[in-house]
């Protein structure tokens, strides 16, 4: 597989969040849109909270963004409408740069966006492999790819999934911080989906639907049943909708049929006291994740220095652009090789939006 360098720089992993609406400019909650560089989204909240004198805690996020990147994003916070507006400047400072900011009626919720816009800057690539890896992103756009979590999704030491299991089945007190809690629970969730997914991907069943089926659009939402979609096996084609997998919890919706006796057959192999995620609905009721995706607006474009490549491409809320990445060739983070010890623990390290499902 062509091998590449990832992040070799800040600027070389960008990242937009795109939002589901624009706030309506009237309301007791402040929407900011912020730039940030070197800061995880916890940082820059924290630091946007302590420049409003309101308390981090009540503040609202769409998802995650990365701490190696420069990436933007929106950020809600309580405000009474007998405060006047600060200024974009008055709040700019350590590694942020506020965009704008207006008010609006409610809070921003997790999952309330559209999706990302994402820009990768690839270097170390043999020159002669820049060409066939164009090629080969241009394939994803056409075929999709399977929609798995980035290894992020389970923590920096990778042991999340350990962590949950330890404390659902009472070998150890959760975490006390209730964002690892529901971290760790949400990177159990992860590693179930990609057991569903690895199977589908080995009995060629990933991108079509099952007899049972529930499909679901790239980037969440309602589920449809196979069976009340006259259309399906084009929308399926096309990209429109996808085959899901569960996120397991209290309320799962389950398909019927072929597709439920596979989930069956893999979670009952998986995790003999699946039971216990139902005590911890308030983590996660579950739902359902599509098990394909398109980069949609692909671009491709070399750089100067003979071994880089630049790739540009929009995902779905929940999709990762690593997941894209390393579809097609080997990474080596050059981050992660500078990355020090966070005082609040490796499980709280994320990248692109976690939220959605």
């Amino acid at each position: 597989m062509i091998r590449a360098l990832l992040r070799s720089t800040l600027d070389d992993f960008q990242v937009d969040e795109l939002p589901a609406y624009t706030p309506s400019g009237v309301g007791e909650h402040l929407y900011i849109h912020f730039r940030k560089r070197g800061l995880d989204t916890f940082q820059a909240v924290r630091y946007l909270a302590n420049r409003l004198g309101v308390s981090a805690r009540e503040a609202g996020t769409a998802g995650l963004k990365d701490r190696h990147a420069v990436t933007t994003q929106y950020a809600s916070f309580p405000f009474p409408l007998a405060r006047p507006l600060p200024s974009p400047a008055d709040l700019t400072g350590e590694g942020i740069e506020v965009l704008s900011l207006a008010r609006h009626g409610h809070k921003l919720k997790t999952g309330h966006l559209r999706g990302n816009r994402f820009l990768v800057k690839l270097r170390g690539i043999e020159p002669t492999q820049r060409h066939p890896l164009r090629l080969a992103f241009e394939r994803l756009a056409v075929e999709g790819l399977p929609n798995r979590f980035g290894s992020q999704r389970f923590g920096r030491d990778g042991d999340n999934v350990d962590q949950a299991r330890a404390w659902l089945s009472g070998q150890r007190p959760p975490p006390r911080d209730l964002r690892v809690r529901r971290l760790q629970f949400s990177a159990l969730q992860s590693e179930l989906f990609h057991r569903v997914l690895d199977r589908r991907i080995a009995d060629g069943s990933w991108n079509r639907p099952l007899p049972g089926e529930l499909l679901i659009s790239p980037g969440g939402g309602r589920y449809q049943r196979l069976e009340d979609i006259p259309d399906a096996e084009e929308a399926v084609r096309s990209g429109r909708l996808s085959p899901s997998g569960p996120l397991c919890g209290a309320r799962t919706p389950l398909p019927t049929d072929e597709a439920r006796a596979l989930e069956e057959d893999v979670l009952r192999n998986a995790l003999s006291d699946l039971h216990l995620l139902a005590q911890w609905k308030s983590l996660g009721e579950g739902g359902r994740r599509a098990l394909r995706i398109f980069p949609l607006e692909l671009q491709t474009h070399l750089l100067d220095d003979a071994t880089g490549l630049q790739v540009q491409f929009v995902l779905p809320r929940g999709a990762y652009a690593t997941t894209v990445v390393e579809a097609v060739c080997a990474i080596e983070d050059v981050s992660r090789m500078t990355r020090t010890t966070d005082p609040e623990g490796s499980a709280i390290e994320a990248e692109d939006p976690t939220s959605g499902e």
